[in-house]
């Protein structure tokens, strides 16, 4: 960042700070509840070896840094006999980094991280304002480095000869996959099996590298043509009920085309459809998909909707980004300023935050 930039921003935070010492609504904020701006955080784990829904990331890179390193504790002691056990309250090691915002009291600053945040974010352009494609590209940054941490943590154990590859032989599928009676979603189908693993094999060498098997686990994420039509292979043999082989109009309308409106409308089924209503665009949708005009969609017809039937990561850093525009753009022109940020600051650590005194335990008294 320029000096001229730092200069900028320099002079915002001086106004914004002259601002809430003088704005009533703001003085009242700072100084009646004091505890909106200096709370007690509560870590998160979102550490599991089921499959789960899919969870929002943290906002803040410093604190998805404490989590992981929690999750860390949690596997090594899942997976290492020898591994110290893991303990509820984390160690003081674990809030070294954060220690830059840990005021006087003994709470985390949040008011100084959003100060340090808000320019990290605002770059595109920087013009003091967050607009929805940056706090989405926000998102989605830290999203990736969720992910990928944990690919890497589990190629770990898959990679038994230590040579940074995985062989689909030295691959273990999950206990809940081994476990799972045929009917469960993941284990009938291909998922975990060798046609999955050659699909995530972009180079064809037999092996999967970091990038490969992080594919491997999280296709939708994936650009690997082969793992795409993979996906599409794997939509046809599911919702192929009658076996032969492709979805007629039938098939599509019951399943694939409810995704892929619940995916344009961002809407999870918050608004009720019949299926009347919906027989139209869904006829309209078939055939365009339907290339060669036989009344059937092929698993390479499916290639254009794929990201829709299994969303991106980018689909859901999006959603956080609305969701949290919506609840803290106070004059409602579609975008972010510091002193907005400031002012509604659980929508960015809500996740973390937790008012019930009777889960008193679960608190660590670093973050308070």
């Amino acid at each position: 960042m320029g000096l001229g930039s730092v200069l900028a921003y320099t002079f915002i935070a001086v106004v914004i700070l002259l601002f809430l010492s003088s704005h009533s609504p703001l003085n009242n904020y700072n100084h009646s509840d004091s505890s909106h701006r200096h709370r007690r955080l509560k870590l998160r784990s979102n550490f599991t070896l089921s499959p789960s829904h899919h969870q929002p990331v943290p906002f803040d890179p410093l604190l998805a840094e404490l989590e992981r390193h929690r999750e860390d504790k949690q596997w090594e002691q899942q997976h290492s006999p020898s591994a110290p056990a893991h303990e509820s309250q984390p160690e003081w090691e674990d809030f070294m980094n954060a220690e830059d915002f840990i005021n006087d009291e003994d709470k985390f600053n949040v008011t100084s991280r959003l100060f340090l945040l808000f320019p990290k974010i605002d770059v595109d352009p920087t013009d003091s304002f967050i607009s929805l494609h940056e706090l989405t590209h926000w998102n989605l940054q830290q999203a990736h480095r969720e992910v990928l941490h944990r690919s890497q943590r589990e190629m770990e154990l898959h990679d038994k000869n230590h040579d940074g590859f995985v062989s689909f032989s030295e691959y273990d599928p999950p206990s809940w996959v081994k476990s799972a009676d045929n009917d469960s979603f993941g284990y009938d189908m291909g998922w975990w099996k060798e046609e999955h693993f050659n699909a995530s094999d972009a180079d064809g060498d037999g092996v999967l590298n970091l990038t490969e098997f992080n594919d491997f686990l999280h296709p939708a994420d994936s650009t690997n043509r082969k793992l795409q039509q993979w996906l599409c292979r794997e939509e046809i043999r599911e919702r192929d009920t009658d076996r032969d082989g492709k979805v007629n109009f039938k098939e599509f309308f019951h399943g694939l085309f409810d995704l892929v409106r619940n995916y344009d409308e961002e809407s999870h089924n918050d608004s009720h459809h019949s299926d009347n209503s919906m027989d139209v665009p869904a006829r309209k949708l078939f055939a365009q998909l339907d290339q060669d005009g036989d009344g059937y969609l092929s698993d390479i017809e499916l290639l254009p909707i794929i990201g829709k039937l299994h969303p991106s990561e980018h689909y859901y850093a999006k959603q956080q980004a609305e969701y949290i525009i919506s609840q803290a753009d106070v004059d409602k022109d579609g975008r972010l300023t510091l002193p907005e940020m400031i002012e509604n600051p659980y929508v960015f650590y809500s996740a973390i935050f937790n008012d019930d005194e009777d889960e008193y335990n679960d608190y660590h008294d670093e973050f308070r």
